[in-house]
């Protein structure tokens, strides 16, 4: 018994004694790591353009973090709204370099992700995040500074078309915000907004949401229903007939520069085709009026305007609303098959019968398809 415990303990001591060996080669992480931003400084700025999205939108440089150990160091770039302090903040983009360029695009994608305004300059707060090794650990953070951007938006601003006639036209459920229907407006800043609602009820009802969130802020008829929008007191605009709806509604104030504020309008159309490529070639008489049109069908799954039909090449096509020119369309742009209010004729290259499509459902970006059979 007495030769076990020696053999323990000689055990034990050559542990032991390997043990600080070791320690004396090991080293420690220091618990915080003090590094700064050198350029950009606070106050510079930077306007964004929608036109040029891989131009640099900040260059970025800071100095080394010096952890006292040789291992890796990666660095996170966040950024959030000035005064935000950094509660939620956006990774922009991780490197071991102490140094990135970030692009236009990405920059504007974050800055208005966090809460900027587009077209408005605003201050975004950046700091970058040290950690170190694979696990990322002992985090440290440089001083933070507040850059001055202009941010862009290409996405139109949108309000929201909502009543009885979802659930029978194909929509959803009825007074729902979350399935009511987008209309645009012409460009961001502008209260012009416009788009088509396919209405299925001989009597509808509806209103105007400025998000499919809620009704807070809902606009309806002044109960005059002679088009005069009001989000006080509001009754719900009202529409006799079913059928395909070009609608307006203009929610900014009236003045010398928006003198239709506060008013809507609802203008039932029909579709069709028409041109030199089609039978029955271009209308005529008294401005076009005379019919010469191949009518469409509305598809209420698909929620697009149809037709099979033979077309002729080398000829040309437009669409057109009511057999007449009010509301009519071509093509400005082959290459993207979106429509251009009284834009260019089409080009039909070649002869065939084509299954033809006219897509209205994403408001002021319509679109034609023209597919060969």
């Amino acid at each position: 018994m007495k030769n076990i415990y020696k053999s323990l303990f000689a055990l034990g001591l050559i542990f032991s004694l390997n043990s600080c060996e070791d320690e004396q080669d090991l080293m420690f992480l220091q618990p915080e790591a003090t590094f700064e931003i050198l350029s950009p400084v606070s106050g510079e700025s930077s306007v964004l353009n929608p036109d040029t999205p891989l131009n640099p939108g900040v260059s970025l440089t800071w100095s080394k973090a010096d952890f006292g150990t040789p291992t890796e160091i990666t660095y996170s770039v966040e950024v959030d709204k000035s005064g935000d302090n950094f509660d939620t903040p956006t990774v922009i983009t991780s490197t071991t370099n102490n140094y990135v360029t970030i692009t236009s695009d990405v920059l504007n994608s974050a800055s208005v992700g966090v809460g900027l305004v587009p077209f408005s300059e605003g201050g975004l707060e950046i700091r970058i995040k040290a950690t170190v090794g694979t696990t990322a650990s002992n985090e440290s953070f440089s001083d933070v500074i507040t850059y001055l951007v202009t941010p862009y938006s290409t996405d139109l601003p949108k309000i929201y078309v909502v009543g009885n006639f979802l659930s029978s036209s194909g929509y959803g459920n009825d007074w729902t915000a979350a399935d009511a229907v987008p209309i645009a407006a012409s460009a961001f800043g502008k209260t012009d907004f416009e788009g088509y609602v396919y209405m299925n009820g001989t009597s509808n009802e509806f209103k105007f949401l400025p998000t499919n969130i809620s009704f807070d802020g809902d606009y309806g008829d002044d109960g005059s229903f002679s088009g005069v929008l009001v989000q006080t007191g509001e009754s719900n605009c009202q529409l006799n007939g079913a059928g395909y709806y070009n609608v307006k509604a203009n929610t900014g104030e009236v003045s010398a520069d928006n003198p239709n504020g506060l008013t809507y309008s609802t203008t039932l159309t029909n579709w069709a085709i028409t041109g030199s490529a089609t039978p029955l070639s271009w209308p005529s008489g008294p401005e076009g009026t005379d019919g010469q049109d191949h009518d469409m069908t509305y598809n209420q799954t698909t929620k697009k305007w149809e037709i099979t039909i033979n077309l002729t090449g080398g000829n040309e096509i437009k669409f057109r609303a009511n057999n007449a020119w009010a509301l009519n369309f071509g093509d400005d742009d082959t290459s993207d098959n979106l429509l251009n209010a009284g834009g260019g004729n089409i080009a039909v290259n070649a002869s065939g019968t084509y299954f033809v499509e006219l897509d209205f459902s994403n408001p002021r970006e319509y679109s034609y398809t023209l597919t060969l059979q």
